[in-house]
């Protein structure tokens, strides 16, 4: 049923030719696109640690690993036309975020990212570090934080991972607002006139995407505690209920 819903979001997301979100290469003035690898490169070194340590002390967890990269990489893959001649996509990297952890993510939406500016010609090289920063460190970061949030407020886990991955689709494409201000601000109005005017453009696909990316986490999510519940309690993200003894 998951790799059906999957299957229909590809066809309906992807049916008309756009152009991909992130930002293309030899967009960025020089000076931008190398502060953005640098901020981004010391989450890279940390990412690449918390990878290390899950892969070493669990080796089992390898391929829910891969699955949250999988799954990142066929959701960021998908683009829909806006109203301005623009694009939006889901990010996907919720889900990876609650079950690893954001720095573990920061690693796997890199490497998405760069599949995709290679195979696809989504992004490019050096803007890579502006694209990473934005999809794969601070969404991360977002829907960890959102989900632990939610969940000690509500004790709703269905909700805390629609919420989480929900709102960090949108505050990865705010942060992508925010780059894209920086870099070009209005003649007049500056900073804040670009960031309304960027933030506007993707504003009328994006939240209808996010919602979709909600619920389709959630989908995901009622798929893995169904068929891995013993990697998700090694986790500790659930707890299974004892089975009781029967007398003879």
């Amino acid at each position: 049923m998951v790799i059906g819903l999957i299957s229909f979001y590809i066809i309906v997301a992807g049916a008309a030719p756009a152009y991909a979100m992130h930002i293309m290469e030899g967009y960025l003035p020089g000076s931008w696109a190398i502060f953005w690898w640098v901020v981004t490169i010391p989450f890279l070194a940390l990412g690449w640690r918390s990878l290390t340590s899950i892969t070493k002390t669990n080796p089992e967890l390898k391929l829910l690993l891969a699955l949250a990269g999988a799954f990142a990489f066929v959701l960021s893959a998908l683009k829909l036309p806006s109203v301005t001649g623009s694009s939006s996509h889901p990010t996907g990297t919720g889900l990876g975020a609650v079950l690893f952890g954001p720095l573990a993510m920061c690693v796997l939406g890199t490497l998405v990212l760069l599949f995709q500016a290679l195979l696809l010609a989504h992004g490019g090289l050096t803007t890579l570090g502006a694209n990473a920063f934005s999809l794969a460190i601070a969404g991360p970061f977002a829907a960890y934080g959102i989900y632990h949030l939610t969940k000690r407020l509500t004790g709703k886990e269905r909700i805390a991972i629609f919420l989480s991955a929900a709102l960090a689709d949108i505050f990865t494409y705010l942060i992508t607002s925010v780059q894209l201000a920086l870099a070009f601000p209005a003649p007049v109005g500056g900073f804040m006139a670009s960031l309304v005017k960027f933030a506007g453009i993707f504003a009328v696909t994006q939240v209808p995407l996010a919602i979709s990316e909600g619920l389709l986490t959630v989908l995901v999510w009622n798929w893995l505690q169904s068929y891995t519940p013993e990697e998700l309690e090694l986790l500790k993200l659930i707890k299974r209920k004892p089975q009781s003894n029967e007398s003879v």
